[in-house]
């Protein structure tokens, strides 16, 4: 019996020593193809009129990464997996770019040119890299265990490890990536680098069109040099800057600034908290917004008094809405300031989610989705706002800030009155903007200085600002200051729809960088309807989490 125990514990111990050296060349054969890759996988080959480096690099959420330098870089989430493609623009064709520009068919060519090579350089690229891999496996074998044998094992391995990543790569393949980029670096000149918002929509499907249209953008930037070109925007697109909680930072009116000039921004939305403590002393700082030369509509925030609003209802351009729907470059805004004022942490307000959800039920039985058909001629006299001079204001606002929500008893819609058809709803607060669910296709909102967009159940898409002003003084409370945040919206002028948007991110006091990334609606034409009320919960969102009173 002893013998036999023996014996088993040897076999036991032989097992567990070929299952660990098992695992052990397998980790020698992922470290010799990682290093294999990261050393020798990398080529130079001409796309159309470009000279572009492709490499590719050990990483744990794949993508593909396109570097412009100086410019910054765009980011794709072309694919998923422990590999990444990195593409570095190393220069351009000057003579081959001149044919194809002066060619009467460069549209129909470059697409196919582009296509074939970078086919060719990628092809190249995988060969090198499995060739790499797997003399890197052999080699870090051959020093790990010193016998040609272990060796061989090693790149077996990494061959083996190579093909794995190759078909995880080419399953979660994501050609609807190169629509919607992810951009960090310079601002100046991304529109004209991630092109137009309204044309990727129209041509979504056209993957290879708008692969060649990337790397024109990119070639005639760099060939340019410093005289960039011009942002030339679709005559069908209307371009909204939505911007929320600057709280005085002055550094806000500059960010605005740029981005109405690169974006060829046609309207501001600011869904509140434009000052601190809604003091008087603090609306001389509103006086910004009649030197943008654009139509700021806007919407009262809980750290804006009666006395903020009225200072910015006085500024040039301004349309400030509190309860009413106003029309502007065509698009119909119905708007509700927030009905509390709370301009520190030591004023208690008398109001919870529930009044605050009562409060946007209330004025969403005024409104309902636009009736009419998209691109239907409206017979509806217009009341746009003149391109100067004006101060409309939507309504008069009150002497004093009152913290119950109730609307006047004379409004429309609450006794069968007619309904009011709005494109878009601002509101200050997130928990009263998830209660017009059905009532109109998007929903504006701030408060809680953090980006985030949300599908609700009837079709309303809810989106979330985040601090145009870095939150002020307070972001500055936590280790990392608060990041400058604001979105261009793309609309369809004859739907009224969103097509498309950009989110825009700066860094926070103290840093330097800038982001964008764009994003389409999968579904611009969607219909929208009415939500049940739920009887339970007072929240009447699609699951959204409460948003704080004070901010």
């Amino acid at each position: 019996m002893r013998w036999r125990e023996t014996a088993d514990r040897l076999k036991e111990r032989r097992g567990l020593r070929r299952t660990l050296n098992v695992l052990i060349v397998g980790l020698v054969a992922l470290a010799g193809a990682w290093l294999g890759i990261a050393i020798g996988a990398n080529v130079s080959t001409a796309v159309g009129p470009a000279q572009v480096g492709m490499s590719l690099q050990p990483s744990w959420n794949g993508q593909t990464v396109l570097d412009v330098r100086p410019l910054g870089t765009l980011r794709f989430d072309s694919h998923h997996g422990p590999i990444q493609l990195h593409l570095s623009l190393d220069g351009i064709h000057a003579d081959v770019a001149q044919q194809l520009l002066e060619s009467p068919r460069w549209a129909e060519t470059l697409p196919g040119l582009i296509e074939a090579d970078l086919q060719s350089g990628l092809r190249e690229l995988a060969i090198r890299a499995v060739v790499c891999a797997v003399v890197g496996g052999f080699l870090t074998g051959l020093i790990v265990f010193r016998t040609w044998r272990r060796g061989l094992w090693t790149s077996l391995g990494s061959l083996t490890a190579v093909a794995l990543v190759a078909l995880l790569s080419v399953m979660t393949f994501n050609p609807r990536s190169i629509a919607e980029p992810r951009y960090t670096g310079l601002l100046t000149g991304v529109p004209s680098l991630i092109g137009s918002a309204e044309s990727i929509v129209t041509r979504f499907s056209e993957y290879r069109g708008q692969l060649a249209k990337l790397v024109t953008n990119v070639s005639q930037l760099y060939h340019a040099g410093t005289t960039l070109p011009v942002y030339s925007p679709d005559p069908n697109t209307l371009r909204v800057l939505h911007v929320s909680d600057i709280h005085l930072n002055p550094v806000a009116w500059n960010m605005i600034r740029s981005l109405k000039d690169e974006f060829q921004i046609n309207m501001v939305i600011d869904t509140g908290d434009i000052a601190d403590h809604g003091t008087q002393a603090e609306n001389k700082f509103v006086e910004d917004i009649g030197k943008l030369g654009v139509p700021y509509v806007y919407v009262r925030g809980n750290h804006d008094s009666i006395s903020t609003q009225r200072a910015v209802a006085r500024q040039k351009n301004a349309v400030v809405l509190d309860g009413a729907e106003r029309t502007v470059e065509g698009l119909r805004i119905y708007g509700v300031g927030d009905p509390r004022f709370t301009p520190d942490k030591t004023v208690n307000v008398q109001s919870d989610e529930e009044l605050l959800v009562n409060l946007g039920r209330r004025h969403a039985e005024r409104l309902m989705p636009d009736p009419e058909p998209r691109g239907a001629v409206r017979t509806k006299p217009s009341r746009d706002l003149p391109g100067s001079g004006n101060r409309t204001t939507a309504s008069k606002p009150s002497p004093t800030a009152s913290p119950s929500p109730d609307l006047p008893k004379s409004e429309p819609g609450e006794s069968g009155g007619p309904k009011i058809p709005v494109d878009i709803v601002a509101v200050h607060d997130p928990t009263v903007g998830r209660a017009f669910g059905g009532a109109t296709p998007l929903v504006l909102a701030g408060h809680v200085h953090a980006r985030s967009t949300e599908m609700l159940k009837s079709g309303t898409r809810l989106m979330i600002e985040g601090s145009t002003g870095g939150a002020g003084l307070r972001g500055l409370e936590h280790d990392e200051p608060t990041p400058i945040q604001a979105s261009v919206l793309y609309f369809d002028r004859k739907t009224h729809r969103l097509q498309a948007w950009d989110d825009i991110t700066l860094g926070g006091l103290g840093e330097q960088w800038v982001q964008i990334q764009r994003h389409l609606e999968p579904d611009p034409g969607r219909t929208i309807s009415q939500e049940p009320t739920p009887t339970s919960s007072p929240t009447g969102g699609s699951g959204g989490t409460p948003t704080p009173f004070q901010r």
